[in-house]
């Protein structure tokens, strides 16, 4: 089926993509995203994924993953304390959605020298410590 995002929609859906950019570590649920975007949550989903290729959860997921991993990257917080501080309420789901989305474990980031970040300029940094789902496929290996 497909989902046609009119100009319209698209300025509503803004509206709950900033919310979600915004007011990440505060309990969102689709119910409420689709409220800032005026719509019906059933409706809101299906726009939000037809215009942003991704659901509006994993969307929030993402971004929480990419401000745990500023605050991992700075070393201050426990992977606990990182967890709850993106809004996140079960370690275990943001573990497997962090270990999902970076390809390591939160532990594991966070132990690593993130030195070669430091004399990259923050407006940069943004898109290169950007988790995404979407991974580049592998070559097989000619044997």
């Amino acid at each position: 089926m497909l989902v046609v995002v009119t100009p319209s929609d698209l300025a509503h859906l803004r509206r709950a993509r900033d919310l979600m950019d915004r007011e990440y570590a505060k309990p969102l649920d689709v119910p409420a995203m689709a409220r800032a975007a005026l719509m019906s949550p059933s409706h809101f989903a299906r726009q939000f994924r037809a215009a942003y290729g991704e659901t509006p959860y994993g969307y929030l997921m993402t971004r929480r993953i990419e401000r745990a991993k500023a605050l991992l990257r700075l070393g201050d917080l426990s992977v606990t304390e990182v967890c709850m501080a993106v809004g996140c309420t079960s370690l275990g789901s943001f573990s497997a959605r962090f270990t999902e989305l970076v390809g390591e474990t939160p532990s594991a980031y966070r132990a690593r020298v993130h030195d070669s970040l430091a004399a990259v300029p923050g407006c940069h940094l943004k898109g290169l410590t950007r988790p995404s789902r979407f991974r580049e496929a592998t070559r097989p290996s000619s044997t």
